[in-house]
């Protein structure tokens, strides 16, 4: 048999191994194990990992999302990988007595008391959810101004006296600068307390930045975070050290760069409206790709 007709017969065969091998290429198993992105069972929380599991799964690698009542305790025993919280909740739950109040304080003060198997990426520098101070707009005209980090004594100028309200659950700092706040009235929803406001029941009403059920007629107290005098509260992954590649680092990190307040609070309107999480995160990151 001759040279030329022996090569025929080789080159289709080469053709179709190298078909089949770039048709499998195609269709390849996603890179690495699935990545688990934990967090609590509310539905901001699953919000919250639901981005960053979208986030992963841009960049072509496998996610999903799974809750727990400690997810903390998941995380440092590596049932979990990636733990999307929030910086001042993880430094107060690590060291209570700390003092930092900004971004960046509360962020470096957060890494430095982290346990030593957990890393935190990048911080979302423009999206918090912090606590916040709600008056009706005659009160902040009364009070002669809207931020409290711009005037230093606006809250403790009216200290005495105050009556504030919060929803059962939620979180009022003990003080407001040198301003020792009073114990929140308790109310069970938003519709309830913000109502007690408007009718001069409450001074205040504490809430938090990214909350979807403030009013519009409403005044929310600005609290910049260079000379803050509420804890900050920005997004923040953390995860297995060692436990992530660069890329995978990279696609957790790069939700700090997207996400805001603004957009936080449209997300978690929807979730509360009975929106499912991931479809939610999804949508969102399909508007506002990474990586550009």
């Amino acid at each position: 048999m001759s040279i030329a007709r022996l090569a025929a017969p080789l080159l289709a065969l080469l053709l179709v191994v190298t078909g089949c091998s770039g048709q499998h290429g195609d269709h390849a198993a996603p890179p690495g194990p699935e990545l688990v992105v934990g967090s609590k069972a509310d539905p901001e929380s699953r919000l919250l990992a639901s981005l960053y599991v979208s986030a992963l799964r841009s960049y072509g690698f496998p996610a999903r999302a799974e809750t727990a009542d400690d997810p903390m305790a998941k995380l440092d025993s590596g049932e979990f990988t990636v733990v999307p919280a929030f910086t001042g909740q993880v430094l107060h739950s690590l060291q209570p007595d700390d003092s930092a109040l900004s971004d960046k304080q509360v962020y470096k003060a957060m890494n430095a008391a982290l346990p030593e198997g957990i890393a935190s990426g990048d911080y979302t520098t423009a999206a918090e959810d912090k606590p916040a101070l709600v008056v009706t707009p005659a009160t902040g005209q009364a009070w002669g101004g809207q931020d409290l980090s711009a005037d230093l004594t606006l809250v403790q100028r009216h200290c005495d006296g105050l009556t504030v309200g919060i929803v059962k659950g939620g979180h009022a700092p003990a003080a407001v600068g040198s301003c020792k706040m009073p114990r929140p009235r308790e109310f069970p929803n938003d519709t309830a307390l913000f109502a007690a406001l408007r009718s001069n029941e409450l001074t205040a009403a504490w809430t938090t930045t990214a909350n979807p059920g403030i009013p519009g007629d409403l005044v929310v107290l600005a609290d910049a975070s260079k000379n803050a005098l509420i804890r900050a509260e920005n997004v923040v992954p953390l995860y297995r050290r060692n436990a992530l590649t660069t890329r995978q680092l990279l696609a957790i990190n790069e939700v700090a760069g997207v996400l805001d307040t603004e957009a936080l609070t449209d997300l978690w309107r929807k979730v509360a409206g009975g929106a499912d999480p991931q479809a939610v995160a999804d949508g969102w990151l399909g508007e506002h790709p990474l990586g550009r």
